[in-house]
């Protein structure tokens, strides 16, 4: 399977969140370092499900669009 990355301005932005919420919710200031690996850590854990559930979003909803595509496009021979 192909390793799921972010760019680094989303990583950054993601790092950035999690200090924020840390510092927040738990009152507790999270270095870059720490930020990163739970970044990192919750990119390797949860990653593939998001993916992948994805995935499975964007494929239902192109087959509801070609389930959908014989009345859009349809003409009646017999006319």
């Amino acid at each position: 399977m192909k390793q799921i990355t972010l760019t680094p301005e989303r990583r950054d932005a993601l790092c950035r969140l999690v200090q924020q919420k840390f510092q927040t919710e738990f009152d507790e200031a999270l270095s870059e370092f720490r930020a990163a690996e739970i970044v990192d850590l919750m990119l390797k854990a949860m990653g593939p499900a998001v993916y992948n559930q994805a995935v499975q979003d964007v494929r239902a909803h192109l087959q509801g669009k070609l389930d959908d595509l014989d009345g859009e496009v349809w003409v009646d021979e017999s006319a």
